[in-house]
């Protein structure tokens, strides 16, 4: 695994850590293969039950790509297409993919790239003084419709727009009005929010949480549910976790969910 990406795991929480503060954890190449790699890990880890994203740091969640890099990663249009159908979207599909709940933890500038790695995230939990926005506009270039796809996904077309044809630099308060975030708090207060979040989503059955996050995505298709799919969402009647759920509830007692 990339350097410039940290993986820790501790109580069925796992937090990967964007570290390249130099340039306020700006994501290069190696940084979005390192990412990829981190979430296939988390996702192949059973005792995992939640997933922490963050940037080293509070000055910055990720200030976008490795702009210095561009020369050279993206010369020609072969080479782009590698970096943003490849490198790129294999991280931010991990990301979004993942069957384990991610939460994001926003400290400081979370633009371009950074944005975007947010934006799939299940939860975004961030500071007051947290800055977002995608301000490509001024450097001559466009954003990739594939990564666009994600944030249209999220809060539609008028913001969108309003983000990357303004240009402007959104404060934490607005960004949580139009959608980009799920909940703002006090800056020191970020990382320890995240923490609890991710504490209350591991108390409860890791099963469901898979379950929840299936039928979201898959109900966002707009197609029916079929007879099959609807007899599928009863599959917890077979599990020990639904068992164990029921028998704590009557007897007044914490679970002890073991995702069986």
């Amino acid at each position: 695994m990339d350097s410039n990406i940290s993986l820790d795991c501790a109580d069925g929480i796992a937090t990967i850590a964007l570290n390249n503060p130099a340039k306020l954890n700006a994501v290069n190449a190696a940084m979005w293969r390192g990412l990829s790699a981190a979430m296939q890990r988390v996702a192949n880890d059973p005792s995992i039950r939640c997933v922490i994203l963050r940037g080293v740091g509070d000055e910055a969640f990720a200030a976008g790509g490795d702009i210095e890099e561009f020369l050279t990663v993206r010369a020609t249009v072969d080479d782009a297409l590698h970096y943003h159908e490849e490198l790129v979207a294999g991280a931010l599909e991990a990301v979004r993919n993942c069957a384990v709940p991610t939460v994001a933890a926003i400290r400081g500038a979370c633009i371009g790239g950074g944005l975007e790695i947010a934006g799939c995230c299940d939860i975004r939990i961030a500071g007051e003084s947290s800055r977002f926005g995608a301000p490509i506009n001024r450097l001559g270039f466009s954003m990739y419709p594939g990564e666009m796809a994600g944030l249209l996904a999220l809060v539609g077309p008028a913001v969108v727009l309003e983000i990357l044809l303004e240009g402007r630099i959104l404060d934490a308060r607005e960004a949580l009005q139009k959608g980009l975030l799920s909940r703002v708090v006090d800056d020191g207060k970020v990382f320890g929010e995240a923490a609890a979040c991710a504490a209350r989503i591991r108390a409860g059955a890791p099963l469901v949480a898979r379950w929840h996050k299936q039928w979201v995505k898959r109900l966002m298709g707009g197609t029916p549910l079929s007879e099959a799919e609807k007899r599928q969402a009863f599959d917890f009647l077979a599990t020990d976790d639904y068992r164990e759920g029921l028998d704590a509830f009557l007897n007044k007692r914490t679970p002890r969910f073991t995702g069986r």
